[in-house]
């Protein structure tokens, strides 16, 4: 965890700053990277992003998409327009992540047992969809991630394994595991044993609490994760996500306080 950065997952105008100020904040609590959600709101605004993170020496790390989904948009759908246009806004998010030199984060456009019961038939749509986007991804070299999401926000594909199963089935070296403490912490029986299994291919990290607050006010084992991260030697960044029971500036200066202190210790 030596290179950290800050999730935003609200748009720009609930930052309570200008993306620059924000930027700001975030650079100097000491991450170097930040990890943004493609909104509306922020794909209006990639100019100013682009220059706020230019200006305080910020990577733009790894780019969300599940917001989509509240759009109607859906990888499983039955309804195969709507599958189209799910792709279509991938091949648009990956337009944005070539901008960024940044990795696409996928995972709640998978859809829900609601959207497809059978989870079969779900997955063979999710693979169809995703072998295209994974041809342009290929081409334009971006990495892609799918994040093993728990099963009371996503209907399929919710343990790291699942989701290896996913990405071999995909069969595009554009497409790589994460993930997320606070999924692993629903869905797996060790924190350890998923980030071992990816071992070098490994491409993403999200480090949230059990309760979505500050770490270390919950039950994640921080340190645990951290010893497995070195283990496997995993050399990219880990994203905070801090969604609940702290404002933004305060979860940004804390979690780097917390995982500094969890570093030297």
């Amino acid at each position: 965890m030596d290179r950290l950065s800050f999730m935003l997952i609200d748009p720009p105008s609930r930052w309570g700053g200008t993306i620059d100020d924000t930027f700001g904040f975030i650079r100097s609590s000491g991450y170097t990277g930040v990890e943004l959600n493609l909104t509306t709101e922020l794909v209006g605004r990639l100019d100013e992003v682009e220059r706020a993170a230019h200006g305080n020496d910020l990577r733009v790390v790894s780019l969300l998409t599940g917001v989509a989904y509240e759009e109607g948009l859906c990888l499983s759908a039955p309804d195969a327009s709507i599958r189209e246009r799910t792709v279509a806004r991938l091949l648009e998010n990956l337009e944005t992540a070539e901008r960024f030199n940044a990795i696409l984060v996928v995972g709640l456009l998978q859809g829900l047992r609601s959207d497809e019961p059978d989870p079969a038939v779900a997955n063979g749509r999710i693979v169809s969809c995703l072998q295209r986007v994974g041809r342009e991804a290929e081409a334009r070299g971006i990495d892609i991630v799918i994040e093993p999401v728990n099963h009371l926000q996503v209907g399929f594909n919710h343990s790291v394994g699942e989701v290896r199963d996913l990405i071999s089935a995909i069969g595009s070296s554009a497409f790589h595991p994460m993930v997320d403490t606070i999924h692993m912490n629903i869905e797996e029986t060790s924190l350890v044993q998923p980030i071992h299994d990816c071992g070098a291919a490994l491409r993403h990290v999200h480090l949230c609490e059990s309760h979505g607050g500050l770490p270390g006010t919950g039950r994640i084992d921080f340190a645990e994760v951290h010893g497995a991260l070195e283990d496997i030697g995993y050399p990219h960044f880990a994203s905070v996500k801090v969604y609940r029971k702290a404002g933004l500036r305060e979860a940004a200066k804390e979690s780097m306080a917390f995982f500094r202190r969890l570093k030297s210790g």
